[in-house]
C-alpha cells in the first residue's frame, strides 16, 4: 500500500440471492419487524392464491388408509403435499399481512418443506415441482421486499461480494480455434480503448462463453439500470465509453458490493482513495455506494491517471492496483507499457489479469451476437427525481409521502447506510414525486422528520384506529394537525407525532474473506441451491479501485 496521493478535486435481500444472481439490490434478512405498521400492500401471488380444499386430517391416517386415499381421490401422495404446501402458503401469508411475522416465517419455511418433501415422493414431476418452488420462493420474496424494504438491508449494513474477486488470480486455457475469430472480429471493431488479443485475453475470453458465462449475462443484464448515467458522465469526463466494463469488472454492477481488501461500491473506491474524489463517509451515508457521484469519482480519477501516464492500459492498472505501484514498475524497469511490465513480473499477479478481463469484456459485448450476449433483456434504466433533505428524514416518511415501497427507496439510494437519511443529502425518489414529496414533507416540522410519519386515512378507519397503530394518542394526532375533533374523512392526509424509537449502532459493512464462514441459510433461502439443476460454479469478481 502507498502513501495517499495529493487530493484532486472532484464530486462524486435472502431470498433475492435464491432468486436471481442479477438482482443488484442488497437484500434484507428474512421477516424481520418492517419499518412500517403491518398492513401492508401484498403483489398478487398467482395460483397460490386458491389451492385445492383437502381432507385436513390426512396427516392423522395410518399409510395403509392414506394409500387407499390416495388412489380413490385420484390424488398421488406427492399431490396432497403440494396442495399442503400451498395451505401452508396461505397460512402464512395471512400471518404476514397481520403482522405476525415468527408465525408467517414459520408457516414459510413449513411450505418450502413439503415442496422438498414431494421431491423425494414423486421424482418423475421433479421439473414441475421446481416450477412451483420458483413460484413460491418468488412470492415470499417480493412479500418480504414490500414489508421489510429498506430497514433490513441498510440497519445489517449487508454488501456483496463482487461477482469476479476468485478469478483475478487465475489464468484459463486458451481454445486454438478462438485465435483467429477473435482477431478477425477486433480488426473489425470500433473502439476507443484500444484493443489486443493475446493468449491472456483469449483464455479469459473461452472463460467467460464456458464456465463465467453466467457472470458475465447477469452483469450486462444489470447494467441496463444505470448505463445511460454511466456513458453520459463517462462522455462528460472525455474518458472511452468502453470503461464502462471497469465497473463490470469491478462490482459486476452492484452498488454495495464489498471486497475482501474493503473496497466499497460499483467502481470499488477504497475510503482514501475515494476522499480524494469527494466520496465521502457518515454514520448514514458511504458516496462510495451511490452509483452516480461513484461514476463520477471513477471517470475524473480515470482521467488523471491517463494524463499521467499517456497509456489507458497503464491507467487501468494503477485504477487497480494504484498509481504508485505502477509508477514504480516503469521506473524500476525503464518500460512505460503494461505487457512488457506483465512479462516482467513487476506488477502484482491481480493487476496483470485485470486488464485482460477487461479487454475480454470488451471485445465480446462489441460482437455480442458472436458470444449469446445478444439477446440479454437488460434491467430497464433507473429514473429518478432528486431531492436535497432540509432535515434528516426517515425512509419510513418518504415512503408514506410518496407510496413507494421501502425496498424500490432502498435501491434508488443504495448509499443510505441506515434508516434515514441526514440533512442536506440528495435523496433519489421515483420519477415525478420529487415535488409531491417537497410539498408535503412542509406539513412535518423539520426536526421531528426521522421520527413523524404521514398516514392517509382508510374507509372506516377511526382516528382510534390510528392512534393504536402508531402507539401514540388520539390527542397528540389532533394537536398535530390542528383538528378541533376526531373528525377525520377517509382520504385525509393526517401528521402522526410519532416516537422516535432508538436505532441500533450501525454495523461497520463487513469485509468478506474466504475464511468467512457463511451464515446459515433458512430452509426457504436454501430452496434453490436444494434443487437447482447441476450448474457451473460462479466464481465470486473482485477488485479494489485504484486504491492501494
Amino acid at each position: 500500500m502507498h502513501l495517499p496521493r495529493k487530493p484532486l478535486s472532484g464530486s462524486a435481500a435472502l431470498l433475492g440471492l435464491l432468486i436471481t444472481a442479477a438482482c443488484s439490490l442488497n437484500q434484507p434478512a428474512r421477516f424481520r419487524s418492517p419499518f412500517l405498521p403491518p398492513a401492508l400492500a401484498v403483489p398478487a401471488l398467482g395460483h397460490f392464491d386458491d389451492p385445492p380444499e383437502i381432507n385436513p386430517f390426512v396427516d392423522q391416517m395410518p399409510p395403509l388408509l392414506l394409500t387407499s386415499f390416495q388412489l380413490t381421490d385420484r390424488a398421488s401422495r406427492a399431490d396432497l403435499t403440494v396442495q399442503r404446501a400451498n395451505q401452508a402458503f396461505l397460512r402464512g401469508k395471512q400471518a404476514y399481512q397481520s403482522g405476525e411475522i415468527p408465525a408467517a416465517r414459520r408457516e414459510f419455511d413449513s411450505a418450502i418443506d413439503l415442496l422438498f418433501d414431494a421431491f423425494d415422493q414423486d421424482p418423475a414431476s421433479r421439473q414441475d415441482l421446481d416450477n412451483k418452488l420458483d413460484e413460491m420462493a418468488d412470492a415470499i420474496h417480493r412479500l418480504d421486499l414490500a414489508g421489510m424494504g429498506a430497514s433490513a438491508v441498510l440497519d445489517d449494513g449487508k454488501v456483496e461480494k463482487p461477482p469476479l474477486e476468485d478469478i483475478l488470480d487465475m489464468t484459463f486455457p486458451v481454445d486454438p480455434k478462438l485465435k483467429d475469430k477473435v482477431r478477425e472480429q477486433v480488426a473489425a471493431t470500433v473502439s476507443q480503448l484500444p484493443l489486443t488479443v493475446n493468449d491472456t485475453v483469449l483464455g479469459y475470453i473461452n472463460y467467460f462463453m464456458n464456465h463465467g458465462h453466467k457472470t458475465i449475462v447477469n452483469a450486462i443484464q444489470r447494467s441496463g439500470r444505470y448505463r445511460p448515467m454511466i456513458q453520459r458522465i463517462l462522455d462528460e469526463e472525455g474518458v472511452p465509453q468502453e470503461l464502462i466494463h471497469l465497473a463490470q469488472a469491478e462490482s459486476g454492477f452492484i452498488p454495495r458490493a464489498m471486497s475482501n481488501k474493503a473496497a466499497g461500491g460499483m467502481w470499488q473506491f477504497v475510503k482514501f482513495r475515494g476522499n480524494e474524489y469527494g466520496l465521502r463517509q457518515t454514520a448514514l451515508t458511504d458516496d462510495r455506494m451511490d452509483p452516480e457521484m461513484a461514476t463520477r469519482a471513477a471517470a475524473h480519477h480515470l482521467h488523471d491517471l491517463y494524463s499521467e501516464f499517456g497509456d489507458w492500459y497503464l491507467a487501468i492498472a494503477a485504477y487497480n492496483c494504484g498509481p504508485v505501484v505502477v509508477e514504480g514498475a516503469v521506473a524500476r524497469t525503464g518500460y512505460a507499457d503494461f505487457w512488457e511490465l506483465r512479462s516482467r513480473g513487476v506488477l502484482p499477479a491481480e493487476t496483470t489479469n485485470y486488464v485482460p478481463i477487461i479487454l475480454a469484456m470488451t471485445i465480446m459485448e462489441k460482437n455480442a451476437a458472436e458470444y449469446g450476449l445478444d439477446t440479454i433483456q437488460m434491467d430497464p434504466p433507473l429514473e429518478y427525481d432528486s431531492v436535497e433533505l432540509a432535515a434528516k428524514t426517515s425512509f419510513a416518511l418518504v415512503s408514506d409521502i410518496t407510496d413507494t415501497p421501502l425496498s424500490e427507496l432502498a435501491a434508488l439510494n443504495p448509499g443510505v447506510l441506515r434508516s434515514a437519511a441526514p440533512a442536506g443529502y440528495s435523496l433519489h425518489v421515483p420519477k415525478g414525486s420529487g415535488n409531491q414529496l417537497m410539498a408535503v414533507l412542509q406539513a412535518v416540522p423539520p426536526e421531528h422528520r426521522d421520527a413523524w410519519r404521514i398516514h392517509l386515512l382508510g374507509d372506516s378507519e377511526t382516528l382510534a384506529d390510528v392512534a393504536k397503530r402508531y402507539s401514540i394518542s388520539t390527542t397528540s394526532i389532533l394537536s398535530a394537525n390542528n383538528l378541533a375533533s376526531p373528525q377525520a374523512e377517509a382520504g385525509d392526509r393526517l401528521v402522526i407525532p410519532a416516537v422516535l424509537r432508538p436505532e441500533p449502532p450501525a454495523k461497520r459493512p463487513p469485509v468478506q474473506t474466504s475464511a468467512r464462514r457463511k451464515p446459515a441459510a433458512s430452509k426457504a433461502t436454501a430452496a434453490k441451491a436444494k434443487t437447482a439443476k447441476p450448474a457451473a460454479k460462479t466464481p465470486v469478481v473482485v477488485a479494489h479501485s485504484g486504491a492501494e
